[in-house]
């Protein structure tokens, strides 16, 4: 039940699909779908996307978060963050936001 590839079929497969030898044996393809979407995605459809109604369907908390959480609090304290962010590293608004966003993300995962 176990082979060793090719390591000639292997190259010819990696450049057919435009990958390295090791993205080859890694390969996800639903990582890679999500990876293509986040590609192809049109800054232009922000306006016409509510994501937090779209999110919600997966976290149901973002549709009801606005009625038990002071908002105003909190986005005061993270407008605090944010301009540091973008003082200190020189960064622009989105840059700012999606690095806080990212430091949000990680913390969640330790």
């Amino acid at each position: 039940g176990e082979c060793v590839h090719d390591i000639y079929q292997a190259k010819k497969l990696a450049n057919l699909y435009h990958l390295s030898l090791d993205d080859l044996f890694d390969f996800d393809s639903e990582i890679n779908d999500i990876e293509k979407m986040i590609y192809s995605y049109d800054k232009r459809l922000d306006d016409k996307i509510n994501w937090t109604k779209v999110w919600s369907k997966r976290y149901p908390i973002l549709s009801k978060y606005q009625d038990e959480v002071d908002i105003f609090k909190y986005r005061a304290i993270l407008r605090k963050i944010l301009e540091n962010i973008k003082s200190v590293y020189n960064y622009s608004e989105i840059d700012a936001m999606l690095v806080l966003k990212d430091i949000l993300f990680h913390k969640t995962k330790k």
